[in-house]
């Protein structure tokens, strides 16, 4: 069972919680129940989504050798490990979701700030991805109906009436999904990520089948690149490793406050991330370079090499299966955040299913296709989010672990009033913010100077080391030790 040894006290009933921070989805779990294997699970959805796809197939065309990039990937989803296990440590302890257990650092109403900023990240992503695995349902219906082609022309807001069925289609089942609760999300997951694995393997089998291994080559490019060039390309590729999970990496406490125990949680992260990260990096490098060899081309979209497959049946076997990966990745990543941070805004009006129903309508309303189309534009929306999570992540992690010292007063979570502990000045930390804004601030603008790209790609580091280097500068004088220890006592006496 996790240890509660640093969380004072335990609470027993959330009847005394203040309804303006409190519904039965924001209060503390009251069954942790999440083994090692949810865990895995949730990661390999994570992984085993088509933009995880593409992510692993570009860093073998950056010009390194193979094992340059097995490094490369073995580094950076390392620290997304390492990364994974302290943010998941307060939520797992409390039982809470991230917008809640932010409250510990920038005020009981401050939380709304990062909850909200996540929440907003998700909702584009969330259109994005559902319009990729509409794409591959619309290839399916083509594929068995041929006849259905007169409806691919663009008709309405740049999308055809066949793609609007399918985006619709998408949409709904992911709704459906996410409607019956994280019980049905979490068996969702469970099987969506496993499945994946079968397609991939039998793509890879497939192609080696067919080009023989002489046709597979771990280096896909003919770059060559002295010294200093492949040393800049590994820290990068590196980099783009961690950036690409920054998202799901800092709601992460979002499910690891199911977890039965933090050894159930690292467990999880072990095998969920550099173990599965890797072999799935290698089976798609596999697929990629031997379509090189097969069809003339490098295609690193899984979409468009599963369509090429001869056999019809396998062809909607393994779009279909596409398609439950990225329902799987779409609601652990886009779906569970907003719900849990548009909740944590107004919890008596705003529920668990409110609030991801939001995320889903607002991603229509932005047309995720049209931002997509603009290579431009998702080059600087990725750049834009590390600065937005990096300084988040970083003020979360000092304030826990440096100004808390990994204590966590559950009741005070939850407590209005000027007497909560994480009250701080109307219900705001004004140092917690002080640090997030100008964090914040440099990275976007290291984002759009076009003297600063060679670093955009750091945005999430540059911002972890601002925001929480700030914060722990401007709540340096905070530092919980004795007081802690004199205001639990008191706490104690008052239960009693």
């Amino acid at each position: 069972m996790p240890n509660y040894s640093n969380v004072s006290p335990a609470p027993r009933s959330d009847t005394h919680y203040s309804p303006r921070l409190t519904n039965k989805d924001l209060a503390p779990v009251p069954h942790q129940s999440w083994s090692w294997y949810n865990i895995f699970s949730f990661w390999m959805s994570d992984v085993h989504s088509m933009g995880g796809y593409v992510v692993a197939a570009s860093f073998f065309t950056l010009g390194l050798a193979s094992w340059q990039v097995l490094i490369c990937l073995l580094v950076g989803i390392c620290i997304v490990q390492l990364c994974a296990n302290l943010v998941a440590k307060p939520s797992q302890m409390t039982g809470v979701p991230y917008a809640v257990i932010c409250r510990q650092a920038f005020g009981v109403f401050g939380a709304n700030i990062p909850a909200v900023i996540r929440g907003l990240i998700a909702f584009a992503w969330y259109g994005i991805q559902t319009w990729l695995a509409s794409n591959a349902l619309l290839l399916v219906l083509l594929k068995f109906w041929p006849s259905l082609s007169s409806l691919t022309q663009p008709s309405w807001l740049g999308l055809s009436l066949l793609g609007w069925i399918c985006f619709g289609i998408m949409w709904l089942l992911q709704a459906a999904v996410f409607w019956h609760g994280m019980n049905a999300i979490k068996r969702f997951i469970d099987i969506a990520g496993p499945a994946v694995y079968i397609v991939m393997l039998a793509l890879a089998g497939w192609i080696v089948y067919k080009t023989g291994f002489d046709g597979i080559a771990f280096t896909l490019t003919s770059k060559a690149l002295s010294t200093s060039e492949q040393t800049w390309q590994m820290i990068t590729a590196t980099a783009l490793v961690v950036s690409y999970f920054s998202g799901p990496l800092l709601n992460f406490g979002d499910f690891s406050r199911y977890g039965k125990s933090m050894q159930h949680i690292r467990r999880g992260n072990r095998w969920g991330l550099p173990f599965n990260f890797l072999l799935f990096s290698v089976v798609t490098v596999v697929i990629v370079s031997g379509t090189r060899s097969l069809f003339g081309k490098m295609i690193t979209d899984p979409i468009e090499t599963v369509s090429l497959v001869g056999n019809d049946l396998a062809v909607a076997i393994g779009l279909l299966t596409m398609i439950t990966a990225t329902i799987g990745i779409n609601i652990v990543a886009n779906f569970v955040s907003p719900a849990f941070d548009f909740s944590n805004c107004a919890p008596q009006k705003i529920t668990f299913r409110v609030g991801g129903m939001i995320a889903a309508v607002g991603s229509v309303l932005l047309t995720p296709w049209n931002l997509f189309q603009s290579p431009e534009l998702i080059h600087y929306t990725l750049d834009v989010l590390g600065a937005f999570i990096g300084p988040l992540f970083g003020i979360l992690l000092v304030d826990f672990y440096l100004i808390k010292r990994g204590k966590v007063v559950v009741d005070d979570l939850f407590n209005a009033t000027p007497a909560g502990r994480y009250w701080y000045r109307g219900g705001f930390n004004p140092k917690a913010i002080a640090a997030l804004l100008p964090s914040v601030a440099i990275g976007v603008l290291i984002g759009f100077v076009p003297a600063m790209h060679e670093i955009a790609s750091f945005s999430w580091f540059i911002g972890v080391a601002l925001g929480g280097g700030s914060y722990r500068w401007l709540a340096r004088e905070d530092r919980e030790e004795a007081a802690t220890a004199r205001y639990m006592a008191q706490v104690a006496v008052q239960k009693e």
